[in-house]
């Protein structure tokens, strides 16, 4: 069973920056260079939306509305996903969380940003960027 724990969430003000990690544990029969991973986030009231995504060869993809401010990286020798997060605005207030899909790499070559395309997920670390 593949768990996922998020970390490095907290309160910022506006301007400021964070980085989020995703610990990835009990990876067996795949081996975690393998996972394409994502960012998503939720704010109260709000439907869950993708932030950014990358696949097992590093390919990227973003919301327009964190283009230029986030950078979602992963680091296989330690089974870690990232998300550096500059630029913060209040808007971005929310409960982040962390994906894994069982796929190196969608046919179009773009990492996809719809839960319904992942299969395991952490339990969210929260963000509060104030005003």
């Amino acid at each position: 069973q593949v768990l996922l724990v998020e970390s490095g969430g907290g309160s910022v003000q506006a301007g400021g920056s964070l980085r989020l990690s995703c610990a990835a544990s009990g990876i067996t029969n795949t081996p975690y260079s393998s996972y394409s991973m994502a960012w998503f986030r939720q704010a109260p009231g709000k439907e869950r939306e993708g932030v950014a995504g990358v696949d097992s060869v590093h390919r990227t993809n973003y919301a327009d509305s964190v283009k230029d401010r986030f950078t979602i990286s992963k680091d296989n020798a330690k089974n870690t996903l990232y998300l550096e997060m500059n630029s913060l605005k209040p808007e971005d207030t929310a409960m982040y969380y962390c994906a894994a899909a069982s796929r190196r790499w969608w046919s179009d070559g773009i990492p996809k940003l719809m839960g319904s395309e992942y299969v395991h997920w952490g339990q969210g670390t929260q963000v509060i960027v104030s005003s």
